[in-house]
């Protein structure tokens, strides 16, 4: 090689490391990249919030407007909503990893305002109508959402993905807080129509601030059903052991906050902090969410998944099943809501990151179609049995035995898929 030609191939290799560098950085931080979180943020605030807000319908409905209807079938209309918007993240991931996010905001947006809207004219009793509105209907537009707003983060973020998508991850957190407490009000001051048209106006609004703000960094490939439909990530026994042990952690992980509201009506319906106790679960949440982020990316996102679940576990078994008093039961919310809140942020990172880059969206959603399985059934399950009217504490143990047992096993499988990506328990994985 003579001089010049390697002075050239100096040159050429000094400006692709500044190249790669700049990229790193700009994916790494930047004002886009923090909006797109921002954006995300509010996505999963007006969607997954409302989805984990369903203590306070499965509470009003049991009492008020569906009172025919047993626990269990009342908590499908929830775990619908779950199941449908994990069913759907294959296609709405891999769509965003070919064409961003514009068109699967719009629809995700502009459809759930508008189920919210034929929501507010069913009238008491009318149940298959609200299954199929608020359960299948808006179920499906928000599962065309959630998961786009996940997968454009890993667009961004690579080294400090955990802390974006705990950010993100207390968004429905802070959601739950919020759209708990705004229902709580309203309901009593303006009723239940005009509570879920107000509802619609707000997804509304978030979603087009949300649609404003970010920016994805879409491949512009053609949609292929093979390349939406990627499930041959579970060749891979690393990523087909952390769906199963995600499966067995989500039997439990919503119980607690589908039930809390009802338990606490049920069990200590003189106290005043009862309607509060959801609210203060879902607020435990946000700093579960960060703190979670910031521990994962730091020490590694399955070193500390694994302990949260079996922790998250622990808790339902040794402080929600005895549960002597109403301040007991407050605790409990508290610990469970930061546990849970950590769980539910690191599962999307902690997959993520033994993915390729261009197959995030297809391959995490066809993730979460999986775990959809669970997430229908759960809660149905927990809801079977206790009855169809639970009046004391023994009613519950069953649920909470079987919320706490779930969660233990989850997290013993959670394990068994660090020890697959390193049996070094001082690596960070």
């Amino acid at each position: 090689m003579t001089e010049k030609a390697a002075s050239n191939s100096l040159i050429d290799s000094e400006s692709d490391a500044v190249t790669e560098c700049s990229y790193i950085k700009h994916e790494e931080g930047g004002r886009e990249a923090w909006l797109t979180v921002v954006g995300s943020f509010l996505v999963y605030y007006s969607s997954f919030g409302i989805i984990n807000s369903f203590g306070f319908f499965q509470d009003f409905y049991q009492r008020e407007y569906l009172t025919t209807a047993p626990p269990s079938t009342i908590s499908i209309i929830g775990t619908l909503q779950l199941a449908l918007m994990n069913f759907l993240s294959a296609v709405s991931g891999g769509i965003c990893d070919a064409h961003g996010i514009k068109y699967l905001y719009l629809f995700s947006g502009l459809g759930s305002s508008i189920g919210f809207l034929a929501l507010s004219f069913c009238p008491p009793g009318a149940l298959w109508e609200i299954v199929l509105i608020q359960g299948l209907f808006i179920g499906i537009t928000f599962g065309f959402g959630i998961q786009p707003a996940c997968t454009v983060l890993a667009q961004h973020f690579d080294k400090k993905r955990a802390m974006a998508m705990g950010v993100v991850g207390a968004g429905s957190s802070m959601g739950a807080v919020c759209y708990s407490l705004m229902f709580a009000k309203l309901h009593p001051l303006v009723g239940f129509a005009w509570t879920m048209r107000l509802t619609a106006i707000k997804v509304l609004l978030c979603y087009s601030i949300s649609l404003w703000i970010s920016k994805a960094r879409p491949t512009d490939r053609k949609i292929k059903l093979g390349a939406l439909l990627d499930f041959r990530g579970f060749f891979d026994a690393r990523y087909a052991v952390l769906a199963l042990g995600g499966c067995f952690a989500t039997f439990g992980l919503w119980l607690p906050g589908f039930h809390i509201k009802t338990y606490a009506s049920k069990v200590y319906p003189s106290y005043p902090i009862s309607p509060y106790l959801l609210p203060l679960m879902s607020g435990s949440s946000i700093p579960g969410s960060v703190v979670g982020g910031l521990l994962g990316d730091r020490l590694g996102r399955l070193n500390v998944i694994f302990p949260m679940t079996l922790l998250s576990g622990f808790i339902c078994l040794s402080i929600w099943l005895p549960a002597p008093s109403i301040s007991v039961l407050a605790l409990f919310a508290s610990l469970y809501g930061f546990t849970s809140g950590s769980v539910t942020a690191l599962l999307p990172p902690t997959v993520s990151q033994i993915l390729p880059d261009d197959k995030i969206g297809a391959r995490l959603g066809a993730f979460y179609s999986v775990m959809s399985i669970a997430t229908l059934t759960g809660a149905p399950i927990g809801a079977a049995i206790i009855g169809k009217t639970p009046e004391t504490n023994e009613d519950y143990r069953g649920l909470i035995a079987f919320s706490g047992s779930a969660l233990s096993i989850g997290s013993l499988v959670l394990f068994a898929a660090r020890l697959l990506h390193s049996r070094d328990l001082r690596k960070r994985w």
